[in-house]
């Protein structure tokens, strides 16, 4: 069997392995100067209607930004001021704006999509059988 042919072949089967649908960010990394605005893109799955952006500073755990549904803020967390904003400009993809970044700013940020809410807030009451 021919090597290109070879090769060719374990990458077809390579690539068909992961179908499952992918959440994907634009630029994949940015490098700025203090002050600057930072536009985040993020193109979630398809029929998703929850959003969300998390960072995560160097050596720290992930925190929470911001959810986001139905073209609103749903919940935000303390470290989301108002240089933070969020919004799905084409009705599709969402962004984070940062405006006059800041040192502290300096983090990865990952965005995510839920077709609902991952946050259960309020509990359903619980129903007992009737008793016989």
């Amino acid at each position: 069997m021919d090597t290109w042919l070879l090769c060719w072949a374990i990458f077809s089967l390579l690539k068909a392995g992961h179908t499952e649908p992918e959440v994907t960010q634009t630029p994949s990394h940015q490098v700025t100067r203090m002050g600057q605005e930072v536009i985040l893109w993020c193109v979630p799955i398809s029929n998703h209607f929850y959003f969300y952006w998390y960072r995560q500073i160097l050596g720290q755990k992930v925190e929470f930004l911001v959810s986001f549904v139905n073209d609103n803020i749903s919940e935000k967390s303390k470290i989301f001021d108002d240089r933070f904003s969020v919004e799905r400009p084409d009705g599709s993809n969402f962004t984070l704006k940062i405006k006059s970044t800041k040192l502290e700013d300096s983090a990865m940020y990952f965005c995510a999509s839920s077709e609902a809410t991952a946050l259960q807030r309020h509990l359903q009451p619980v129903h007992k059988p009737p008793e016989i």
